[in-house]
């Protein structure tokens, strides 16, 4: 298919696999999410989320995400030395994925957020739609 790099070596050609491979720690969601949800852009905003991520392993997953082409950086433009992240079209498409994940749990876990569940349930069409709409502001 063109478009599509090279896949890099995998254990196996299982599609799940792949995705397991590229998505598969939790800090990689959770970067994912906090871009796409709470509209976090820089270093210093995924260092705030409430799970605590080590800046080393932060720094090791932006670096993940963008060379997966999920994720791309933009210098900040009133401070070069900084950088802004943003999802790709790639990355964009991980968001029925993961509002499924976040149905699933609030289904089968105690979880908080329930506001954010509600919203989802009221309308997901529209939810994932605004959430498509965000991004495309935020370039």
């Amino acid at each position: 298919m063109a478009g599509k790099k090279p896949a890099p070596d995998r254990r196996s050609g299982c599609p799940l696999n792949a995705s397991v491979e590229m998505l598969g720690d939790r800090w990689s969601l959770l970067i994912i999410r906090d871009i796409m949800v709470r509209g976090y852009r820089t270093f210093k905003e995924f260092l705030s989320s409430e799970e605590r991520i080590a800046t080393n392993i932060l720094a090791d997953r932006l670096r993940r995400l963008e060379t997966y082409g999920i994720i791309f950086s933009q210098p900040d433009p009133s401070d070069g030395r900084k950088l802004h992240y943003f999802l790709t079209a790639k990355g964009m498409d991980l968001a029925p994925v993961l509002t499924e994940m976040v149905l699933w749990a609030a289904a089968h876990e105690d979880t908080g957020n329930q506001a954010l569940v509600r919203l989802i349930k009221k309308d997901k069409t529209a939810f994932l739609a605004n959430v498509r709409k965000r991004r495309h502001a935020g370039k």
